[in-house]
């Protein structure tokens, strides 16, 4: 999995043309009617309209009333952790303050199969 997000993101940078700019952001406008720098972030509303458009040409929008940002960083946060990350990088990665609003994040646990009641064994 990370070896295709790698090369996904590879391929991205390329076609953005700033994968040279190692300390820039990652996704970024492309283009910019005010002041016509694109060497800034993404803006959280620009964030959202993709979200918008891609669930709307794939037919999931309006399907699931808690898709949206957040619901796509507790998706991250989750895999992260579900793969082995450290939750205190994944806080760090997400940009909490305080370790509690990572696990807010982290929903293996709202899945039944997770549950340490599946896990114990009687002999």
């Amino acid at each position: 999995m990370a070896i295709a997000a790698q090369r996904l993101i590879t391929a991205y940078l390329a076609e953005a043309k700033h994968g040279d700019e190692a300390d820039g952001p990652l996704f970024r406008p492309v283009k910019n009617n005010t002041t016509g720098t694109l060497v800034k972030a993404l803006h959280k509303a620009s964030v959202w309209d993709m979200i918008r458009l891609y669930t709307t040409q794939i037919g999931i929008a309006g399907t699931a009333p808690r898709l949206g940002v957040h619901a796509l960083r507790a998706t991250a946060a989750t895999n992260a952790l579900e793969h082995g990350a450290d939750i205190a990088k994944v806080q760090e990665w997400l940009g909490h303050a305080d370790i509690s609003t990572t696990r807010l994040y982290d929903e293996r646990g709202s899945r039944p199969e997770d549950s340490p009641t599946f896990k114990v064994r009687y002999s």
